[in-house]
């Protein structure tokens, strides 16, 4: 009798070892842990902040609702700066903390230092806020982009310069790394389908607001407009000095990154007809469904943010997360929710439909436009 008691007390602790070395990674009976990396701190910290202010949003409202499949959702938040080497430490701590998913990334630098270990740990990297062609062409298994690329960006400003106002001297005003070469990139492109090419190049390092040479460098071929590859601190300075200098009859356009809350911030009274490129829908356009949830739960759960175009994004990666997560099933996997993405092809988070397959980890490719008028964002279709 002792030894069959022996023997089944056996074979229990098997069964329970094998179990718990079966479960996946940041996936407990009861929750769900993911984590985010991005600029809370400094000069870029309003996009980092933006992000996870959105996603804790819905990852509270979904928790209250009971979680998904029964699971809470946890977000791990640190601060990289904005900085690579630190995106890198700040990466293989949440790793080795053991998060499910990295989540919420900011920045193009980053993620360029971030990409080489999710692709060596395996672990999914969902919804970066950068548009940059390397997360998108060729796919990868690992990465599920939300928004549109910067090709798709600049190509839209560049289309609607020319179409609309007969804009044909564009210059480039640009970060001098990874985030600024993947604008600029686009930027040539977008002009040579149209027989041009950039009339004069300009730059700033990053995290500095070191934006005089660049300008000067501009000023002096008198452009027509300026696409500006930036973040919203040197981009706002830009525009200002460029209008105290008398650069008043000249379009300046910005990316979607330049984070369009804080920048509209910063420019406080030279921001008027300023135009920065969306890839994701009005913020107060209460017509959209999930729009109107955002505000509920920004409203509810983080308070002292106000809504605005980053923190958007942020509550529909943590919203397509979540459906995902729920479409993977109650034996959640990486590789499930990887799976589930492809799979289940298409996400309609109310009112906004996100669509993927196994060769397009790209959820969405509409660009939308705004412009600063009277200290307001204004939605646009045409340039004016």
């Amino acid at each position: 009798m002792r030894k069959i008691v022996v023997v089944l007390i056996g074979f229990s602790l098997l069964f329970l070892v094998s179990g718990v070395a079966s479960a996946e990674v940041g996936v407990s009976e009861k929750e769900v842990v993911v984590g985010q990396a991005a600029a809370l701190a400094g000069p870029a910290q309003a996009l980092g902040t933006g992000m996870k202010a959105g996603m804790e949003a819905y990852f509270k409202y979904i928790n209250d609702q009971g979680g998904v499949n029964g699971r809470t959702i946890r977000l791990v938040s640190y601060d990289d700066g904005y900085e690579p080497a630190v995106c890198i430490d700040q990466t293989r701590k949440l790793i080795g903390e053991g998060v499910f998913v990295l989540i919420g990334y900011v920045g193009t630098p980053t993620s360029k230092a971030a990409v080489p270990i999710i692709e060596e740990e395996k672990v999914p990297y969902i919804g970066p806020f950068t548009g940059a062609e390397f997360l998108r062409n060729p796919v990868k298994h690992y990465v599920v982009n939300i928004r549109g690329s910067y090709y798709d960006e600049t190509e839209g400003l560049v289309k609607h310069l020319v179409d609309d106002l007969g804009i044909k001297q564009i210059a480039c005003f640009y970060q001098n790394d990874s985030y600024g070469q993947a604008g600029l990139d686009g930027v040539q492109r977008a002009l040579e389908r149209r027989g041009m090419s950039i009339v004069a190049e300009g730059t700033y390092e990053r995290n500095t607001l070191a934006v005089k040479g660049g300008l000067a460098r501009i000023k002096a071929v008198d452009p027509g407009a300026v696409i500006m590859i930036g973040a919203y601190a040197p981009c706002a300075e830009f525009i200002k000095l460029a209008k105290q200098i008398g650069m008043t009859g000249v379009k300046f356009c910005n990316i979607s990154f330049v984070g369009s809350d804080a920048l509209k911030e910063a420019l406080g009274e030279a921001g008027e007809g300023v135009i920065i490129s969306q890839v994701v829908p009005f913020p107060w356009d209460m017509s959209i469904p999930v729009v109107v949830e955002y505000h509920k739960m920004m409203a509810k759960y983080v308070s002292g943010q106000k809504p605005g175009f980053v923190s958007l994004e942020g509550y529909l990666v943590a919203k397509l997360f979540a459906d995902a997560a729920k479409a993977a099933g109650a034996d959640l996997t990486r590789e499930g929710l990887i799976s589930a993405v492809e799979s289940k092809g298409r996400f309609d988070l109310g009112g906004i439909t996100l669509t993927f397959g196994a060769d397009d980890h790209q959820g969405m490719d509409t660009i939308h436009f705004t412009m600063i008028k009277g200290g307001e964002f204004k939605s646009i279709s045409r340039f004016e």
